[in-house]
């Protein structure tokens, strides 16, 4: 008898553990930056999910139907906003469940395409196309002061929807601002060496980054992947970087754009990548500093190879 209400009390105990495993709260984020910081809060809880895949663009993803299943059935959603994933509000419109564009959160520090008054055309040959000037840069997760911001608001939100996790929700995101201001010392001394140096980008993304560390690209060569430039448009790019002299030209994987070796050949100009999504950045709890700390080596160990 006793053995038979051994074994029945493993089996309720092992159905409320089923049943607390069912309880975690589901996390789906659009972009990979945005599950790094998930994964500093839910640290030791859960792992959040993230819709794109690894070299995937958020301009212009095609939702699969698993896709849309995942986004309608998860407990919190985190994206950027239109501004970004200009697929996802069409999907969203019949999510019933919590979700969160965090550039409209308060306390974002958000930034837009040429306001410092110099047109792009200027700094370099043609205007980032996909960045309008007077748009909003939505690339805010490369600011260190909005991601706290999002995690903050990640936090908050897990300790309403999982109260029982709710000292270590708080604990991670205490400890995930103390390692952002071990980092920003990092990156201030990685980087303090490089401050003037000319640099040039395939791809407008990088200026909260560089707003943070005091760096600033020399221009812009905007390529549509479709078309493939005219021999002026290339031959005024290479003017431009013969003007420069020694400098890199950062593009972004997983794709170099098909000119890239014509316009530098012959200069002393080296090809580098930024990778401003962390596309393959493991999702635990130090993701988001592995990806802004690999952009600043990155950005770094080319401009002081020259």
């Amino acid at each position: 008898m006793s053995r038979i209400f051994s074994i029945f009390v493993a089996f309720i105990a092992s159905f409320l553990l089923m049943g607390s495993a069912q309880a975690e709260v589901k996390v789906l984020t659009s972009i990979k930056p945005l599950q790094l910081i998930a994964a500093a809060v839910q640290d030791g809880v859960a792992i959040p999910e993230v819709l794109l895949p690894p070299g995937a663009s958020p301009h212009n993803y095609a939702l699969r139907p698993s896709d849309v299943r995942k986004v309608q059935s998860v407990d919190l959603l985190y994206w950027i906003g239109p501004d970004m994933e200009g697929f996802l509000p069409r999907v969203l419109n019949g999510r019933t469940l919590p979700s969160v564009s965090v550039q409209v959160l308060p306390g974002m520090k958000l930034r837009h395409f040429a306001e410092d008054n110099h047109s792009h055309a200027e700094e370099a040959d043609e205007h980032d196309h996909d960045h309008r000037p007077g748009s909003l840069d939505a690339h805010l997760w490369l600011s260190p002061i909005n991601a706290r911001v999002i995690a903050n608001k990640m936090a908050a939100d897990l300790s309403a929807a999982d109260p029982a996790n709710a000292a270590r929700y708080q604990s991670n995101l205490k400890a995930f601002d103390e390692r952002l201001d071990a980092l920003d010392v990092r990156l201030k001394k990685r980087l303090a060496g490089i401050e003037g140096k000319p640099y040039f980008v395939f791809h407008e993304a990088f200026d909260y980054f560089e707003d943070a560390y005091g760096l600033k690209h020399a221009g812009v060569f905007s390529v549509a992947a479709e078309v493939q430039p005219g021999a002026q448009h290339v031959a005024a790019m290479r003017a431009r970087l013969q003007e420069v002299g020694k400098t890199c030209v950062f593009s972004e994987p997983p794709l170099r754009p098909r000119l890239a070796e014509t316009l530098v050949a012959g200069l002393p100009v080296k090809l580098a990548e930024l990778d401003a999504l962390g596309g393959y950045t493991p999702a635990t709890a130090q993701g988001y500093e592995q990806l802004l700390e690999k952009l600043g080596n990155d950005l770094a160990g080319c401009l002081e190879s020259l």
